[in-house]
Parts: structure tokens; sequence; C-alpha cells
């Protein structure tokens, strides 16, 4: 997080960073108009090359690679949004396990990919000329904390500008918030686009969670012991965190930088 948003000056100022680094992504969330942020979110640079109507060759390259490279490990270790989820999930209260129902609402953040992210900003530009960014203007908490607050909070001008989509923005954000004490990642788990898109990858990443085909037992503890709504060590929802390589008792797991041997389904 602190790597992300290293340009600490605007945080006094209020204004967006201006940093050159800016014409490239970082891996995970990280909102373009946060006053630190140093490099762009690929997810709104996605959404704005399209909303202009230029191919995003440059964007879809680079997701490429960190999907190629890192799979969802991007939100296990790369995501700023995601580490505050699991720090507010620390916090004593009744927690809401997995079930077969969190596992079908998993697929709705695949919804998002195609509609806000993808299909809404294309559309647009095709009918009026121009488009928008809608997953950022609309839904993105990671944006609604880092860039929204921050601004508004540190600058006048925007202050006297502010209406109801930065109020619904705000309680979408609390919302999410508010159930993240009690739902792990729920915010990666049913609406995150960006985690949509890695976990195509997630069978052919680099570096992912092997399970040694010859050893394992097929005795699902790794998904029944993993918070988030994985069938199977290294499926499309598991981030890497590798917290089944010690549950498993078969010792069959572990991380991995090479070809998976995981024969699973």
């Amino acid at each position: 997080m602190l790597l992300s948003n290293g340009d600490i000056a605007n945080f006094k100022t209020g204004s967006v960073s201006r940093s050159p680094l800016k014409n490239g992504c970082v891996p995970g969330l990280n909102c373009y108009s946060c006053p630190g942020a140093i490099a762009s979110c690929p997810l709104g640079a996605l959404q704005n090359a399209l909303a202009e109507g230029r191919i995003p060759f440059f964007v879809a390259g680079l997701l490429v690679l960190f999907g190629i490279v890192f799979g969802r490990m991007v939100c296990g270790f790369l995501c700023p949004f995601g580490l505050i989820q699991e720090l507010l999930y620390r916090i004593p209260s009744p927690k809401l396990r997995k079930n077969a129902l969190t596992r079908k609402l998993s697929l709705l953040k695949y919804g998002f990919l195609a509609v806000l992210v993808i299909g809404l900003p294309g559309a647009f530009f095709f009918i009026q000329g121009y488009g928008a960014p809608f997953f950022c203007e609309l839904v993105c908490p990671a944006g609604t904390l880092e860039a929204g607050i921050p601004l508004v909070l540190l600058n006048q001008a925007l202050r006297e500008m502010i209406g109801g989509l930065f109020f619904w923005k705000l309680a979408l954000l609390i919302a999410i918030a508010a159930l993240s004490v009690a739902l792990f990642r729920c915010f990666c788990r049913f609406i995150c686009p960006l985690g949509a898109l890695y976990g195509l990858f997630n069978r052919y990443a680099l570096l992912g969670m092997q399970v040694d085909g010859e050893i394992c037992t097929h005795c699902g503890t790794c998904a029944k012991t993993c918070k988030m709504d994985t069938r199977i060590a290294n499926d499309r929802e598991c981030i890497r965190c590798g917290e089944c390589r010690s549950d498993c008792p078969a010792n069959a797991i572990t991380h991995s930088f090479s070809k998976n041997k995981e024969e699973q389904r």
C-alpha cells in the first residue's frame, strides 16, 4: 500500500499526484486520483481507454502479464483494499462462513467485469462518442477510500462540489466495510472485476499453489478451511494465501513457481 501511494506530500495539499509512473499500472486496485498514488489502477486505465474509443493494448498486455505471472496472488498480497478487508475481518464478531450461496454469488464479479468495466464504457462511446469509467464512478469503494474521502477532506473547492454520487459511494463503502467485519473479503469475492479477471489465469499462472496429485487424498480439507469460495486449492477463487498448506493432512500443497501438477477438479 505504501509503495503504491508514496507521493505523501499531496496528502497535505489535497491535490492529485502527477507522478510520471502513472503512465503505467500497479497490479492491484489503487485509484489514480488518490493524492499519493504514484501509478495507475489497471481497472481504471482499462475503462478509460474503452470510454475514449481506444483499443487498450498496453493495459490489456499488463493485465495479461500480471495474470500469467501472479494470478490472484495479486489479490492476496498486492492489493491495498484486500489488506484493508482482512484487517477489518480480524475485528472480533460473529462470522458468516462460506456456503453454496456464497459460491454462486462469487460469479457476480464476472458480471461487473462484463457490464460496468467492458460493456458500458465501450457501448456509450459508440452511441454518443464518449463513455465513462462506470465501475470507478458508481461502485469502486477503493476509489472512495483512497481518493474521494481524502480529497474532499483536504480540498475546500471539492467539498463545495460534492453531491448525491459522493454520498452513494460513501454509503457503499461503509456497507462493504461493515460486511467485511463478518464476511471475509466480501468485495474481493463478490464484486471486484480485477479479481474476476485474474481468476481466469489462476490455473495457469507461474506463481501459484501446487497440489501434488500423487499424494493428495482428495479429502477436501483445503476447500473446507479456505475462507474464499474455493472448491480446491488453485481454482479461480484461490488468492494463494497459503493457509491450506498447513491444513493439508497429506502435505500435498506447496507454493510453486512452475506449471501446476494439480489434477483435481
